[in-house]
């Protein structure tokens, strides 16, 4: 795909079912939304892509009365139907995936490549759900009681409220989605702000399968605007499970409001991510994965490797061959193919890069390649950065802090343990990997003296996962479980169920109650 042109553009928004100015708040067939509106900008040029409205208190009244609604319909469709429809939207989105793979690489700033594998991301997690829908299984257990049977099973829950971030602007909705709708669930969806036309695509899609299958309004439900609608959601009673990805900050906020009303919460919060390299490791094999792992999607992933922690024996050697393979990256237009690295999502994204470096320099740290801010065509929206390395200690503060951009911080170790010390020696737990030839080496990593990581990886990095694995993190990472293993037991309640089918009614535990 050659450089898309502001009319190519406007031909993907159209071919997407995007206006100019569109409703940022959904039920389905039912459009509206009275708050003020907010225009989103892409960061490949700066210019704007369209506005949607956001959702007033009053808005938001509606969408949960019309989602309620479609749960106690949706509720009663047998799981392998529910199925059914996931399946259908997962073909709805293979007919609109180079589309939307290029609006999420147009809005986001992410390369179309990229863009791409995020709605395959979103394809394969139907096919997921389609094949889970006939899987949602419960246990059987003996009861000590004679003539009694126990069983447990799944129901669903509800309303899901799904706050998404704005570096994965429409997988993550789809993880959770997915997964709810075959669970039984409705979803009410506040996409980020820094995103939302990737929100409408995305729901327009949707609204066409609801339609083709007769199904109610309010089984998929889009919200927009600031913080203020967050809130809305994690207050409300009425949700009894708050999915939300992004920062550490916000993940407190999120849990902490949930916790007080006794609700659910699945956070995916910071990560803090690195790669250890030991002698035994095949350079040649893993330098495209480290070089992919910290620049791509321009450091913005929260499986982004952050940290490389290398064998003393061959630091030097190691970050020698990283400048050299920096030298050779194209900077600009994610959606040119020929380009390895876009923009950042905006200008305070750009400030926290800058940020960065100024403090590494500050606590002692050096900084090993050419970095700042590019200028002059194809750079006048201001937010394309030069990936850089530095050299650092782990216990910088900035070094213990995420900072979303393509910063890669390079250390030294003297033994596995001193190494995997250093991996576990922060607040955020999602990814690690190690790269070794030496099967001791990996099992020690995978071990519980190992990595303290949600996601611990042999030979390949820290960023990108398969949706078959469950995805998420431990400590301040808030460890949640999304995509795949067991990981739709968050979106159902469990019910234990025991049945006297004989003539008494003896009591457990052998107790004697004799009236």
């Amino acid at each position: 795909m050659e450089t898309t042109t502001a009319l190519d553009i406007r031909s993907i928004l159209s071919d997407l079912g995007i206006k100019e100015q569109n409703h940022g708040t959904s039920t389905g067939s039912d459009h509206f939304g009275n708050g003020p509106s907010i225009t989103s900008y892409t960061p490949v040029d700066g210019s704007a892509i369209a506005s949607v409205s956001t959702t007033t208190k009053e808005d938001y009244e509606k969408v949960i009365a019309t989602a309620t609604s479609a749960y106690a319909h949706w509720r009663n469709i047998p799981a392998p139907k529910r199925g059914e429809i996931v399946r259908q939207y997962g073909e709805a989105l293979r007919e609109k995936k180079e589309a939307l793979g290029a609006l999420v690489s147009y809005e986001m700033g992410k390369s179309y490549q990229e863009g791409l594998g995020e709605v395959q991301e979103m394809i394969d997690i139907c096919d997921f759900a389609v094949g889970l829908s006939r899987q949602l299984y419960g246990l059987t257990m003996h009861s000590e009681r004679p003539g009694h049977r126990m069983y447990e099973q799944w129901h669903p829950l509800g309303i899901v409220g799904i706050i998404s971030a704005f570096n994965f602007p429409v997988a993550v909705w789809n993880w959770n989605t997915a997964i709810a709708w075959i669970a039984g669930d409705v979803c009410v969806w506040k996409p980020s702000e820094k995103a939302p036309i990737c929100g409408v695509a995305c729901q327009n899609i949707w609204e066409d399968v609801a339609k083709a299958n007769n199904l109610p309004e309010g089984i998929s439900c889009l919200v927009n605007g600031d913080y203020t609608v967050g809130e809305m959601m994690t207050t409300d009673t009425r949700i009894p499970l708050i999915s939300a990805t992004g920062s550490i900050r916000m993940g407190k906020i999120v849990g902490q409001t949930v916790a007080g009303r006794l609700g659910k919460s699945l956070l995916e919060l910071g990560g803090n991510n690195a790669v250890i390299i030991t002698p035994e490791a095949d350079l040649e094999m893993i330098i495209p994965a480290l070089v992919f792992g910290a620049v791509g999607t321009a450091g913005q992933r929260c499986t982004s490797t952050r940290r490389l922690i290398v064998h003393d024996s061959m630091v030097d050697r190691v970050t020698e061959t990283l400048v050299k393979a920096y030298g050779q990256l194209r900077i600009g237009d994610p959606l040119d193919e020929s380009n390895h690295v876009g923009p950042l999502i905006d200008k305070d994204a750009v400030n926290a890069y800058l940020g960065a470096l100024e403090q590494v320099t500050k606590e002692g740290g050096e900084i090993i390649t050419d970095h700042g801010v590019l200028e002059g065509p194809g750079y006048e929206s201001g937010c394309y950065v030069k990936p850089a390395i530095a050299k650092v200690e782990n216990h910088y503060h900035i070094v213990q802090e995420e900072t979303f951009a393509p910063i890669l911080y390079v250390m030294s170790y003297s033994d596995l343990d001193d190494a995997i010390a250093k991996q576990n020696g922060v607040k955020q737990g999602l990814s690690s990997a190690i790269m070794t030839g030496s099967i001791r080496e990996a099992e020690q990593f995978l071990s519980a003296n190992g990595s303290d990581c949600g996601i611990a990886n042999v030979n390949i990095g820290t960023s990108g996962a398969e949706i078959g694995g469950a995805f998420g993190g431990e400590k301040e990472t808030g460890g949640g479980r999304e995509s795949g293993s067991d990981a739709w037991k968050a979106y159902m309640r469990r019910q234990t169920n025991t049945i006297n089918y004989g003539r008494d009614l003896p009591l457990a535990q052998g107790i004697k109650f004799d009236i």
